[in-house]
């Protein structure tokens, strides 16, 4: 919601709001912010406007990039001047001051997500497994592994009683509830109460006991994939946020849902919340932000936000400000003034797919000029470092407020959001996609049957109407009946029996 905006606006959107409304694909089309501010990536000062450059040359700049060519970046991490990146290579990788400090290893699956949590480092991976490492204390630029979520114990002890199992969808057969069957798509992070939150494509989202590394619960939140979730916020790929209510117990902890922010036809794909919890955001494949305001118990819609062409693929907030990475290669830059935001810069220099940010506060930060140094990862292989400044004024750019122009996203772009499955896709039959190496790049594709299915038609000239007998109703595999489950329980208990077995062996006699 730009400063343009008058009051007027603001208060229709906020009064004819319900949770069935489809706010983020409502209003005029989307344009480009007047303050569309271009960057040169060899030029440290980034603004655009020959005027404001004496102004505005250390308010919003771009540092430098860190370039690794061994996989696209899907998720970074920062704190304490140490910056952490995850890519498809499964390589986790430490930068200080701009240079490679240290790094680790996972033995199988995508780095899908990183969360800090004092000595410990969580990464989400493709395999649906949350794995634990520690910084050595006698050697900061060393880190050891420290387990998997769930612990193996963990996973044998619920293997042992029929009433932890239930049927997934995916696989068709029995699974433990403790353990996430399909990809992890993000993890937060409460550290007042120190749970650790997994949110993945198996639809849920699980609790986890940091220090103890236990799995306290399992919501069964959505009807797709959930996306993203921030302590007690999540957003799915079903089109809808949904806030929850913790409630403790001495031994564990319950999420009650209280309110559905949002439920429309495109997907939510990125949440974020500013410190004090009091405004929520919400990123969707139809590249609109929507904003929430906490009022007593309840949260009231406060606008939308319109600056990218494709998919909103990540957010983050610090201080007032609130950043966004697209699709469209870009990040906006807002700054919250109440009751509106106001577009503060584009920046761009990147040639893929923003799909993740990191930020954290700047060490020349001071009270009269807060500053935060902003980091993106991009399915370009790159990490950029950008300086911001909540001070920074306006940039206005001569080519004045234009009309973005809607187009058929390429294949990459397609890979870069599959958590999109509601978006539409686009089909060209003058497309050349010959290079089965693009199927490849990224594990992500083969967890939906449609689009999986949309994709192959793309590479073979067809359109989706000419294969209706290969399109499945939602569930139609879903194996039902008391004996199919006991006898998948059955088996799946065997086998975690078996592999118990091989363990003890291997650690006893080698």
């Amino acid at each position: 919601m730009s400063s343009a905006m008058n009051d007027d606006d603001f208060n229709i959107r906020k009064n004819k709001f319900s949770p069935y409304d489809r706010l983020s694909c409502e209003g005029s089309p989307m344009k480009m912010s007047p303050w569309n501010q271009s960057c040169n990536i060899n030029n440290t000062n980034l603004c655009k406007s020959d005027d404001d450059v004496s102004e505005n040359s250390h308010k919003i700049c771009l540092i430098g990039s860190l370039v690794r060519e061994e996989g696209h970046i899907y998720s970074l991490a920062a704190e304490n001047g140490l910056l952490y990146t995850g890519s498809d290579s499964k390589n986790i990788r430490v930068w200080k001051d701009m240079k490679e400090f240290s790094g680790f290893k996972s033995n199988s699956g995508l780095v899908k997500a990183i969360i800090i949590s004092g000595d410990k480092i969580f990464t989400g991976h493709q395999d649906g497994k949350v794995r634990v490492w520690k910084v050595q204390p006698n050697n900061p630029s060393s880190y050891k592994p420290n387990g998997t979520l769930p612990t193996f114990f963990d996973i044998f002890k619920a293997s042992i009683r029929p009433s932890n199992y239930f049927m997934s969808a995916k696989h068709n057969r029995a699974s433990i509830w403790i353990k996430h069957w399909d990809a992890i798509s993000c993890l937060s992070m409460d550290h007042n109460h120190g749970l650790l939150y997994s949110a993945s494509w198996d639809r849920t989202f699980k609790v986890w006991r940091a220090d103890s590394s236990k799995c306290l619960e399992s919501v069964k939140a959505h009807e797709d994939a959930v996306n993203s979730v921030v302590a007690s916020v999540d957003g799915s790929a079903d089109g809808t946020v949904k806030i929850w209510q913790r409630e403790f117990t001495p031994k564990t902890i319950r999420h009650v849902l209280v309110q559905t922010l949002l439920n429309q036809e495109c997907a939510v794909t990125a949440l974020t919340v500013n410190k004090s919890g009091s405004v929520v955001y919400c990123g969707s494949s139809d590249g609109v932000v929507n904003c929430w305001g906490k009022e007593k118990k309840n949260w009231t819609h406060g606008g939308v936000l319109k600056g990218h062409k494709l998919a909103v693929l990540c957010l983050e907030s610090a201080g007032n400000l609130v950043f966004s990475g697209s699709a469209d290669k870009n990040i906006c830059v807002w700054r919250k003034e109440d009751p509106v935001h106001t577009c503060l810069s584009v920046l761009t220099g990147h040639s893929g797919p923003v799909k993740c940010l990191a930020v954290e506060e700047d060490k020349e930060s001071t009270r009269s000029d807060q500053k935060w140094v902003l980091y993106s990862g991009s399915l370009d292989k790159s990490v950029k470092v950008w300086s911001v400044s909540e001070m920074a004024p306006i940039m206005h750019n001569g080519n004045g407020n234009g009309d973005l122009e809607e187009h058929a996203p390429t294949l990459d772009e397609e890979l870069a959001a599959p958590e999109m499955r509601r978006d539409k896709i686009y089909i060209n039959d003058s497309a050349n996609i010959d290079d089965s190496d693009n199927l490849d790049a990224s594990d992500d594709i083969g967890r939906d049957l449609d689009t999986e299915l949309e994709l192959l038609t793309r590479m073979n000239g067809l359109t989706m109407d000419m294969m209706p007998g290969l399109i499945l109703a939602d569930g139609a595999a879903t194996v039902s009946g008391e004996l199919a489950l006991g006898k998948n329980v059955l088996g799946t208990a065997i086998r975690n029996l078996s592999e118990t077995l091989d363990f003890l062996s291997h650690v006893c006699f080698s």
